[in-house]
Order: C-alpha cells, then sequence, then structure tokens
C-alpha cells in the first residue's frame, strides 16, 4: 500500500515537473522571429490594405491576419517608445495608416529612415485597430521614385 502512494505521487509529481517545464518555457521563448529571410504570402501597398479594412474588416482578416505580407509605403513617422521600434506608414487617409513593430535586429535600418521616404516591409499581420498592425517586421530600403 505504501509503495503504491509512493509511486503514484512520484507520477503526479513527474506530471507536474513536465507540464511546468513546458509552461514556463512558452513564456521564455522569444516569439520575435526573424522575418528578414521569409518570403511573404502576399505583397499590397499601404492605401490598398487600410481601404480592405475600411470596407469589409471581417473579410480582410481573414485575408491577412495571421499571415506574413509585405506592404510597399512611405515613412510617415517613426518612434522609439518603450524600447519598442515602431514605424508608421501613410496611406491615403488622413486617419488611418499601417503601424510596423519592428524586429529588434532592424536597428541598422531604422537609423537610414527618414520621414517620406519609400520603404518595403515584411510582417506578421494582427488586424486592424484604427491603423492596421504588423508585428515583427523587416524593413527593406528601397529609393524614392
Amino acid at each position: 500500500m505504501k509503495n503504491r502512494k509512493n509511486i503514484f505521487f512520484s507520477i503526479i509529481i513527474l506530471l507536474l515537473l513536465i507540464s511546468g517545464y513546458f509552461f514556463i518555457g512558452s513564456i521564455f521563448k522569444s516569439s520575435e522571429k526573424n522575418l528578414e529571410n521569409e518570403t511573404a504570402t502576399l505583397i499590397i501597398n499601404t492605401t490598398d490594405l487600410v481601404n480592405s479594412y475600411i470596407i469589409n474588416e471581417k473579410k480582410s482578416d481573414s485575408l491577412y491576419a495571421g499571415k506574413i505580407i509585405e506592404v510597399i509605403g512611405f515613412v510617415k513617422k517613426i518612434t522609439f517608445l518603450n524600447d519598442r521600434n515602431t514605424i508608421i506608414l501613410n496611406s491615403n487617409s488622413e486617419t488611418f495608416g499601417v503601424i510596423c513593430d519592428i524586429n529588434p535586429n532592424q536597428k541598422e535600418n531604422i537609423k537610414q529612415l527618414k520621414e517620406h521616404q519609400k520603404i518595403r516591409v515584411t510582417g506578421i499581420c494582427k488586424g486592424f485597430l484604427k491603423d492596421v498592425i504588423l508585428l515583427n517586421c523587416s524593413i527593406d530600403l528601397i529609393p524614392n521614385e
């Protein structure tokens, strides 16, 4: 009887340790995937992307959300708040744009950016909250046309 209790408690402790390892491991695991060498599922300009979300957010989410997309647009603003590098891209709308949360390994590319410069950004689309949100973005500097 005592031997069965020890085996039972040993199994419980082992299961707790295994589940704790996976739970804690997922918390500390970096979710910032480097998209620099990833292929985008589609290429779109900022105006078309924003207009798509304005017209039909649900349909646009099914097309773009969770996917790696490449967006071409002009830099409106560059910010460095809360240790996050963020670029806001213009669209034809005064109210809406594309917010690109830049991967930390892109610091050198961010230093080269200027407002109104045309760039290509590859990131994971997360949806629309007044602006279209892209995460883990990599930057491809292209000359103004």
